[in-house]
């Protein structure tokens, strides 16, 4: 069996492609660089990620992008021998406007080279790229319509003015002829994140309906001739959880549908796996895939006959050796001593990493800079959170001399929801253990102190900072020893560190990171050493 989510923790927006036997998904990155995590797999059950192809300055800066700005809805696909990336750059996310700019990149093979973008337009984000039998190309994405009054993180219907389609020159790099507005969606309102796709002499599309919140949809329509008119499915939302408070999995909408070799086909889609008993989804939105099914009225169905996503599905069939096993999540650990970041981490929004940190051969050097929770220039190297319930550790070889200075570990989303363990230093006790909060306070961003006083540590050495987070509980810890643990501060609220933390249910887009961090607000850019990081799952 296939067991969703398949791509677990910040794993958004999916875009599935085949190539022979070689399945492909890439998912949004917003702020997170480098951009677009492309994951593969040949049984549609364990999947590896490979590349993240928008990895330099002439692809992609994000510096001064807002949060859950960056990255919306990569669109990838396969024709004329090569692999085409299709995204969004958005650089605005409160008020009337969303300043979002569409580019397209290629490349021979997943693993590269990828091109230099080709810019495409800026009249919507959620872009996709359609190619037609007849060896045309067709470039969709949604229109914003900043006429509104959608702002403040609740989007109104309004804002979202159905989706454009034009046709696309590659070999002149630009849309030819004139865009035109085939399909404002349904009632159910929001219409975003198109994707075509042609049989039997139809073109269906696929889009994302009723936000990224409880309310999220897959909504199908059809039509004869590529610019519509587009008639809605006989049931409207071919994947929800809308009605289905209960669900296991929340929030579905937003994917693209792929069919094997063998005819069997399949429709991926985001989720999210709230908290029990509230509203919070701290692993994000992640990647699901269900199993469909054609039916006689020439219209694509749920195999399981409801839209209310699946938890288990059917994994294709002839899929090879170990199909329908899915691996057991392993532990991650690191020591830093290759001169090239593990795979597992990230960091944010500058195609300039070696300003904020190096690899020095036996530790991860973050070279500190701004504020953590600055949109321009931090040090913070982190890892998604997967599961529920986990252990990460790390030792940090760190000598501040003023109070401007700290570096340690940090649960993060964003700048308005973090935790961070920090060590630093007081004018009185020297080096000194510290924990900064900042519990959700949008927009202003005001941090807490969570413990009473400073922890005095020895004024040099390294020390082993920990987290314990199980579900909505966040617990840190600290060791001179590296033997002896001691517990840092009072319980924190983890859930806070969630997409629905804050702002609430629309505000945020990402996920929670577990990682390092360094500040250094003097503006003298003191190094801190990381010699190690583990990532420890404790259940799913």
């Amino acid at each position: 069996m296939i067991v969703n989510p398949i791509l677990p923790g910040f794993n958004p927006d999916p875009s599935i492609c085949r190539v022979g036997e070689d399945y492909y998904i890439a998912t949004s990155t917003f702020e997170w660089f480098p951009g677009v995590q492309i994951h593969h797999s040949r049984d549609l059950v364990n999947w590896r990620l490979v590349r993240r192809p928008l990895d330099r300055a002439s692809q992609l800066d994000m510096r001064g992008n807002p949060d859950s700005c960056g990255i919306w809805a990569p669109c990838l696909s396969h024709a004329d021998g090569l692999f085409w990336l299709v995204y969004t750059d958005v650089k605005r996310l409160d008020g009337n406007f969303k300043d979002a700019h569409n580019y397209i990149v290629t490349a021979p093979a997943i693993e590269g080279p990828w091109s230099d973008p080709v810019y495409v337009n800026s009249s919507g984000f959620d872009p996709s790229l359609f190619h037609d039998d007849d060896g045309r190309k067709y470039f969709l994405n949604m229109v914003w319509n900043h006429r509104t009054d959608s702002v403040g993180g609740k989007p109104k219907h309004p804002a979202f003015a159905g989706i454009l389609l034009q046709e696309y020159d590659a070999a002149a790099g630009k849309l030819i002829g004139e865009a035109k507005n085939v399909f404002a969606g349904s009632p159910h309102g929001l219409v975003e994140g198109p994707h075509l796709f042609k049989r039997g002499g139809w073109y269906y599309m696929t889009v994302a309906e009723g936000g990224t919140g409880y309310g999220h949809a897959v909504t199908m329509a059809r039509a004869r001739s590529i610019d519509g008119p587009y008639e809605l499915h006989p049931k409207i939302h071919l994947f929800t959880a809308k009605d289905d408070p209960d669900a296991p999995l929340q929030r579905a909408g937003h994917g693209q549908v792929v069919e094997t070799p063998q005819g069997e086909v399949y429709h991926t889609h985001l989720c999210s796996r709230p908290l029990p008993g509230m509203r919070r989804s701290p692993l994000g939105r992640e990647t699901a895939i269900q199993k469909c099914v054609w039916r006689e009225d020439g219209w694509l169905y749920p195999e399981s006959g409801s839209p209310v996503p699946e938890v288990k599905v059917a994994a294709p069939a002839g899929t090879g050796d170990g199909a329908g096993e899915r691996k057991a999540p392993a532990s991650a650990r690191h020591r830093f001593t290759d001169t090239r970041l593990p795979d597992d981490f990230q960091w944010l929004r500058t195609p300039e990493p070696g300003r904020i940190f190096t690899l020095t051969g036996s530790a991860l050097r973050l070279h500190a800079r701004e504020s953590i929770g600055s949109w321009f220039e931090q040090a913070l190297v982190a890892r998604r959170q997967e599961h529920f319930s986990f252990r990460a550790e790390t030792g940090v070889d760190f000598a501040p001399r003023n109070y401007q200075q700290a570096a340690g570990l940090t649960h993060y989303y964003n700048r308005h929801k973090f935790h961070f363990l920090a060590v630093t230093f007081h004018e009185e006790l020297g080096r000194v253990l510290t924990i900064m909060s900042c519990p959700g306070d949008w927009p202003d961003g005001k941090l807490s102190f969570p413990l009473e006083a400073p922890v005095e540590l020895p004024g040099e050495g390294p020390v082993g900072l920990a987290a314990e987070i199980d579900h909505d509980r966040l617990q840190f810890f600290y060791s001179l020893d590296g033997a002896q643990w001691r517990k840092a501060g009072p319980v924190l609220d983890a859930s806070v560190i969630s997409d629905e933390g804050g702002r609430g249910e629309h505000g945020s887009f990402t996920g929670a990171f577990i990682g390092m961090a360094a500040f250094d607000t003097s503006g003298s850019a003191i190094h801190a050493d990381f010699s190690r990081f583990s990532y420890e799952p404790r259940g799913a």
